[in-house]
């Protein structure tokens, strides 16, 4: 959110705020790093697609335009019914390949390194050099169609 306009309506702090609610909100005991990160990760995610929806964004489809996933979070407040489109291409990547889509939250939403989302998912940097790449070019194609 560094690279946003200093008025947006949700600041990195309210962010981060909304995200910590929910996640005490919810009886749970994260037994590692690895695990917190992830759950972390998830929330930011969730939030931002929340913030999307409530900026009143009910129409989807037609002229898709293309979506570099570092400027996803400034869609989620100028023109949420992209954003949702990158949610919905978020989901189907999530329905192909589980792993692909825990690094793009991971990395993207959680803002990890490759070293730090290798580290949570056990996984060596080669595999999520790999699943990235993936990701990435599958969210490009899936978003130009």
């Amino acid at each position: 959110m560094r690279h946003e306009r200093p008025d947006h309506t949700l600041q990195p702090t309210a962010l981060v705020n909304e995200a910590y609610l929910r996640m005490v909100g919810k009886p749970v005991s994260w037994e590692s790093r690895a695990e917190f990160l992830r759950a972390a990760s998830r929330v930011m995610r969730e939030v931002l697609i929340d913030h999307a929806r409530a900026r009143g964004a009910v129409k989807r489809g037609g002229d898709r335009n293309r979506v570099e996933l570092h400027d996803a979070v400034g869609l989620a407040e100028s023109e949420p019914e992209i954003f949702l489109a990158l949610e919905d291409a978020l989901r189907k990547l999530g329905e192909r390949d589980p792993r692909s889509l825990e690094i793009v939250e991971l990395r993207y939403f959680g803002g990890l390194s490759r070293e730090e989302t290798a580290r949570v998912l056990k996984v060596s940097l080669k595999t999520v050099a790999r699943d990235w790449n993936f990701a990435r070019a599958w969210l490009e194609q899936e978003l130009r169609s």
